[in-house]
């Protein structure tokens, strides 16, 4: 695309995360209390992965096991795929398609600080767009 728009500048700030060693049943009702799809998964501070909605019901409900006694780091998706915030938009929507992901953790010299969804690229896509043919405009005078 040629276009250097950040990552940064369009991923949602504010991640919800909870420890490995929490109970599965804690971020499902963290899930539903924040509304939320997902969380990211952390130990030692540090994020290491990823628990989504459908963890939950492919790998404990399906499955008829106890969500309160399962840990998150038993079924959180690992290793966690994430991007620089200094990234492209261009590079996120790749390594989404790349590791079949439909969310991307943004880091910041390796700090979590924010998310990307496949949402939130297809929202800016027709902002995109205009910029694609603005600058094709004003290069063509």
């Amino acid at each position: 695309m040629g276009f250097e728009m950040k990552i940064g500048d369009f991923m949602s700030k504010g991640v919800i995360t909870l420890d490995s060693s929490n109970s599965v049943l804690e971020a499902a009702k963290l899930l539903c209390k924040k509304n939320i799809g997902s969380i990211i998964v952390t130990s030692g501070g540090d994020a290491v992965g990823i628990l989504t909605e459908r963890d939950i019901i492919q790998k404990i409900v399906s499955k008829e096991k106890n969500a309160k006694k399962e840990k998150l780091s038993s079924i959180m998706s690992k290793p966690l795929k994430a991007i620089e915030a200094s990234q492209t938009i261009e590079d996120a929507a790749l390594a989404m398609r790349e590791n079949n992901i439909k969310r991307l953790p943004v880091l910041d010299k390796g700090s979590l600080v924010g998310i990307v969804s496949e949402g939130d690229l297809i929202s800016i896509y027709p902002g995109i767009i205009d910029v694609i043919l603005e600058t094709s405009k004003m290069r063509k005078k």
